[in-house]
């Protein structure tokens, strides 16, 4: 008992959300109480890289703060980090990416044209040489 205290002490993550989210996965039947300890621990100190990295290569010495600005270009421009892009997207304005969708939709709808007249003149091209031959 007394060592589980001092564990729960050198980690500020609880350890009984991580056993949760450990034993959400359908491949965990049990989980081994030093298993739980230094997967909170590398969560801890991944975190903490991720916010000192952010911290450092971001605005946040201008301002003396962590934005979420830091956080999402450190995942897109930091090749360790790039794993979490999905995770932490950079923030757009709504009426921007109303407009993406627009010019998207415009896009896809010119080019599926062109590729319908791509087709046309192959046709074009196969009835010709085969009636000249």
């Amino acid at each position: 008992m007394a060592a589980r205290l001092s564990e729960n002490r050198l980690v500020s993550l609880p350890l009984s959300r991580i056993r949760v989210i450990m034993k959400s996965s359908p491949e965990v039947s049990s989980i081994n109480q030093d298993a739980l300890f230094l997967t909170a621990k590398a969560t801890e100190l991944f975190v903490q890289y991720l916010a000192s990295y952010s911290y450092k290569h971001g605005r946040g010495k201008e301002k003396n703060a962590l934005t979420y600005t830091d956080l999402s270009h450190t995942a897109e421009e930091c090749e360790t980090f790039q794993f979490l892009a999905d995770i932490l997207p950079k923030k757009i304005l709504a009426s921007k990416y109303l407009k993406m969708l627009e010019k998207e939709k415009r896009d896809g709808e010119v080019g599926e044209g062109h590729e319908e007249d791509e087709e046309e003149e192959d046709e074009d091209k196969t009835v010709g040489d085969s009636v000249g031959s």
